[in-house]
């Protein structure tokens, strides 16, 4: 079964990345290699932190919940990231 993970970056400048893929682990690489598939908003910055993870069933689900999260305010987002420690 694929799942679909939406995850959250701390950037090097302490701003908030929210995306949604079904292989982090090639995600995260892309973002890394600043080519291709990177997002051009992180190719900004010199690096970054895999701070929250949240996982879903389908690629609907996880639209959604990225959709949902961009929406909330920093505080918000820190709020989040703060009480999966």
């Amino acid at each position: 079964m694929i799942m679909y993970t939406v995850y959250i970056l701390r950037t090097s400048a302490n701003t908030l990345y929210i995306g949604q893929t079904k292989n982090l682990e090639k995600r995260l690489q892309e973002h890394t290699s600043k080519k291709g598939n990177a997002s051009k908003y992180l190719r900004k910055f010199s690096s970054f932190t895999l701070v929250y993870t949240e996982k879903y069933a389908t690629l609907s689900e996880a639209l959604k919940r990225e959709y949902f999260l961009k929406q909330l305010s920093k505080d918000e987002k820190e709020s989040l990231i703060l009480k999966t420690f």
